[in-house]
């Protein structure tokens, strides 16, 4: 949203240069709404004493008298409360903040019963109300009927009403409100004014709040208030104006108002979510104490954007505060550490919160089982389960299916299955991944009637479910099973989806039936889907396979067009299957290029057969040429290269070769890729 130049200039907001420290309290998760409190003209007081206020409350709430208007005036005599104006204020109000709008109408007619005319307070509280129950429309006509009775709307009235308006988002009915209220010589109030200000920036107005709130002050019958700012520093933050925010939290320090916690940590909250984490680590720097939850979102942003020595040194920093860091500051950092390869670091964060007061959480546990599981520590992964069930601590669904994925992950599905069974609650996740597991053992039977107990227990099968016995009957070949699947999706309602594409025409391809995998190709493009190189790579290979060069070399530039960008795997079917194809050798030299100029290296047994090609041909220069940029692109350090040259210079090329092939090698490794061929089967 772009401001206009007359609200980027508005007087509210001091320059930057002028900004001063402020103390960030506790996070913002959403922005209450307003509440417009009628009983402050109740005016109970006046003739109900505070006992017999008490009695009534009491007695409304233990007895069904109060069903009818007899039962009312009952409960009334009962309590010796007078059958005046007050009373009955008081009472309506009473049922109205209780939440028992049914009996409201009862005392209503209760009212009218014993031939008490209601006043002002009487009408603002029935519409507050008739607000409450989401009716703004019939309150506005209860208020419309006020002059009958001699009476005009206040300030309450039409405030109350705008408010109610806004919580049903009819912002233009509350601003038509705005122009009656005028019109009849009422004028706003602070409350007014801030809540149209609420209700400009739930809807994400916040240019039309900040020209209401200058215009409301110029005019000098307004003051902005905390309310004011802290409604408008919302709206900005949540508009991603959070840089103007802070110009606005300045202007509230001039203005002699003392930031809340709601004001610093909306901001906070605004800046770490927008990645401006050095500003935000300049506003909890700069506060003289700010709190632990201030604190904990910095350190949560700093570790999710990968800045864990910061997010370390602010924990450090915790101390100097005088504060302690809970399970929320731990779980951050011990996520982080994991992530960063930081293993042993985090392991004894982990045994070092219960000497800080602090016990790891199911969170703390969930972290550390997903990360045991991860590395295919499963023991230990089993143990912190056990240890959470000694501990009392809740297990949820997301621990068990973590435990399930390790389990069936590395093979040990009939774990995997005695976890499954001691869940206490299952998901369809739960239910996929055990299925998935079944599959790839083997086990098609069991996954099938999986699948049936996962039906039984109300739940549908989704993709997930369905591919994985597709990928089954693939990997076994038996395509027409494979295809039943899709039927069977299909009639489900189940959308087949790129994965089930993909593995179909990967078993096709495996069983020989390329052309028809084209064709499925060609149809799944007809229906506006964009297949990705794992339903292109399969084809691509088998045509390669077929000694169709060209038409393979076609489908992998149409890859691009039609599809998603190629990945490593399908550069490296289609280098090896230049270099084995017979086909020109320029060819198979300017794919290397291409390869490397799009940040991909070469698998080195595809590079060794163009090297070898190169070399019969006596052109020594050109490997020369291809291998220096493969080394420019893979970063080899100038030690690395030199020692490559050497040996090309003095003729030695399958020693240079064999260097450059393990520093490739190492180079892949590091850069977190494959060393060897394709995913795929290769055919050499």
């Amino acid at each position: 949203m772009a401001f206009s130049s007359s609200l980027a200039y508005n007087p509210w907001i001091l320059p930057r240069s002028r900004r001063r420290s402020h103390r960030p309290q506790a996070p913002i998760s959403a922005f209450k709404s307003l509440e417009i409190n009628a009983s402050a003209v109740a005016t109970s007081s006046s003739s109900t004493s505070d006992q017999q206020q008490r009695l009534l409350s009491s007695l409304l709430r233990e007895t069904d008298l109060a069903c009818t208007s007899t039962g009312v005036l009952e409960l009334m005599g009962q309590s010796q409360v007078p059958v005046n104006i007050h009373s009955f204020n008081f009472l309506l109000n009473l049922l109205v903040d209780e939440g028992r709008l049914r009996l409201v109408e009862v005392a209503y007619a209760a009212m009218a019963d014993a031939g008490v005319a209601p006043d002002v307070s009487t009408f603002n509280i029935i519409i507050k109300a008739l607000c409450r129950a989401h009716q703004p429309q019939p309150a506005l006509s209860m208020a419309e009927q006020m002059p009958s009775f001699g009476l005009s709307p206040d300030e309450i009235t039409f405030t109350t009403l705008m408010q109610g308006f806004i919580e049903e988002g009819e912002m233009e009915a509350a601003l038509r409100l705005r122009k009656k209220m005028a019109k009849a010589g009422c004028a706003p109030t602070a409350v007014t004014v801030n809540v149209l200000l609420h209700g400009f920036c739930r809807l994400g107005r916040v240019e039309e709040a900040l020209a209401l709130a200058q215009e409301e002050a110029n005019s000098g019958s307004f003051t902005p208030d905390k309310f004011t700012f802290n409604t408008l520093i919302h709206g900005l933050c949540r508009a991603g104006h959070a840089i103007t925010g802070l110009d606005l939290l300045d202007a509230m320090a001039q203005s002699g108002l003392d930031p809340d916690p709601v004001t610093y940590n909306t901001l906070l909250s605004a800046l770490c979510k927008s990645g401006d984490l050095n500003r935000a680590m300049a506003l909890v720097s700069d506060a003289p104490s700010p709190d632990l939850v201030s604190y904990n979102t910095l350190i949560t942003a700093l570790c999710s954007a990968g800045r864990l020595d910061d997010a370390m040194e602010l924990a450090r920093d915790l101390a100097r505060r005088s504060l302690s860091p809970d399970a929320c500051t731990f779980n951050s950092l011990i996520h982080a550490l994991l992530k960063d390869g930081e293993h042993a670091l985090a392991l004894q964060l982990f045994d070092k919160m219960p000497s800080r007061g602090c016990p790891p959480d199911e969170f703390t546990f969930n972290i550390l089982i997903d990360h045991f599981c991860s590395v295919s520590d499963l023991g230990r992964a089993l143990e912190l389960l056990r240890e959470m069930e000694d501990k009392g601590l809740p297990r949820s669904v997301v621990t068990y299916n973590t435990l399930i994925a390790g389990l069936c992950k590395n093979n040990r599905v009939e774990d995997a299955e005695q976890v499954f069974d001691d869940m206490p609650t299952r998901n369809v996740v739960s239910y996929n991944t055990l299925v998935d597991g079944l599959c790839k053992s083997g086990r098609l039977d069991e996954a099938v009637e999986l699948m049936e107990e996962m039906v039984a227990a109300g739940m549908t099968p989704d993709k997930l479910t369905y591919n994985s016995l597709l990928s089954f009957y693939c990997r076994e070949g038996n395509i027409k099973k494979a295809a039943d699947i899709v039927q069977t999706m299909t009639s489900n309602g189940c959308e087949p989806d790129m994965v089930t594409y993909g593995t179909l025409i990967a078993g096709l391809c495996k069983a020989g039936r390329v052309p028809v995998a084209v064709r499925l190709l060609r149809t799944v493009v007809m229906k506006g889907m964009a297949p990705t190189p794992k339903a292109y790579n399969p084809v691509i290979q088998a045509l390669f396979k077929q000694n169709k060069t060209r038409e393979a070399v076609r489908l992998f530039r149409e890859m691009a067009a039609k599809g998603q960008p190629a990945d490593e795997i399908s550069h490296w079917i289609v280098l090896r299957g230049l270099c084995r194809g017979g086909g020109p050798i320029r060819e198979a030299v300017e794919f290397v290029g291409e390869m490397v100029e799009k940040g991909f290296l070469p698998e080195f047994g595809a590079f060794s057969m163009l090297a070898e090609g190169l070399l019969a041909l006596r052109m020594e220069e050109k490997l020369v040429e291809v291998v220096n940029a493969v080394m420019a692109a893979a970063e080899f350090n100038e030690a690395e290269a030199a020692a490559v040259r050497g040996l090309f210079k003095v003729g030695k090329f399958h020693d240079g070769l064999e260097r450059f092939g393990r520093q490739l090698d190492g180079r892949r490794r590091r850069r977190g890729g494959r060393t060897g061929g394709p995913g795929y089967p290769l055919h050499r």
